[in-house]
C-alpha cells in the first residue's frame, strides 16, 4: 500500500491495487478466469485504465505482464523473509483461512465471494505458493525463489529492487521523476488489514 501512494503521488496512478477489488467486484470474475486458466488474458480487463499495478491479483500474473509491456518498468520490493512471512500470514493467510475478526458476515454479503475464493485458491495458494501455505519454510522459500526469478527475468535498466525504508531517492531517479516535499508513505498493513478486507476502499 506504501508503494502505490507513493507511485500515485509521483505521477504513476491511478495504481491498481487488491483494495481496488473491493471497489469494483466485478473485476474478480476475469482475475479468477485468468487464475483457473479459463481465459489465460483475462488478466488485462480490470488492470485498463491504470498506469500501474501492485499487490496481488496482478503479481500472480508478474511474468505475463512483464512481456506484454516491454517499456514498463518493474518495481521489485523486498524486505526481510521472515518479517515478511509473519506478515501476510497475518494479513492474507489469515483471512483465506476465516481467522479474521469481524469479516465473516462481509464476505457472505460481498458479490464475488465466490470469485474471490477462487483467485485466492488459484492465483495466491496455487500460482505464487505451489499449492500450499500450511509450511512457514516452503512459504518463505517461495518467496525468496519469486524474488531471484524476477531479477534473473527483468533486465537491469528496467528493474529496481527496492525496499521502502530507501525512501523517495532511489524511487524518483528509477522513475525520473521529481521528489516530493513530504515524507514517503508509511503503512501499517497488519493494523489496517482486518479494516479493509471486502470493504470498498472509498467507504468512509
Amino acid at each position: 500500500m506504501a508503494l502505490k501512494m507513493a507511485l500515485c503521488r509521483v505521477g504513476f496512478g491511478p495504481c491498481y491495487h487488491f483494495t481496488e477489488v473491493f471497489a469494483h467486484p466485478e473485476h474478480l470474475y476475469a482475475w479468477a478466469a485468468a487464475a483457473s486458466g479459463r481465459e489465460p488474458e483475462a488478466w488485462r480487463v480490470p488492470l485498463k485504465g491504470y498506469a500501474a499495478t501492485t499487490d496481488w491479483p496482478a503479481v500472480a500474473f508478474w511474468r505475463e505482464i512483464v512481456e506484454a509491456f516491454p517499456d514498463a518498468k518493474v518495481i521489485l520490493t523486498t524486505r526481510d523473509a521472515a518479517q515478511w512471512f509473519e506478515s501476510v500470514n497475518g494479513t492474507v493467510f489469515a483471512a483465506m483461512a476465516g481467522k479474521l475478526p469481524g469479516t465473516e458476515e462481509r464476505y457472505r454479503e460481498f458479490e464475488a465471494a465466490e470469485q474471490l475464493t477462487e483467485f485466492g485458491r488459484m492465483g495466491v495458494v496455487g500460482r505464487t505458493f505451489g499449492g500450499r501455505i500450511d509450511d512457514r519454510d516452503h512459504v518463505i522459500a517461495c518467496y525468496e525463489r519469486h524474488n531471484e526469478e524476477v531479477r534473473r527475468t527483468v533486465a537491469p535498466d528496467r528493474l529496481l529492487d527496492f525496499q521502502v525504508s530507501q525512501g523517495w531517492e532511489a524511487l524518483c531517479a528509477f522513475l525520473g521523476a521529481p521528489i516530493p516535499d513530504e515524507p514517503f508513505p508509511r503503512t501499517n498493513e497488519r493494523a489496517s488489514f482486518a479494516d479493509t478486507v471486502l470493504r470498498d476502499p472509498g467507504m468512509p
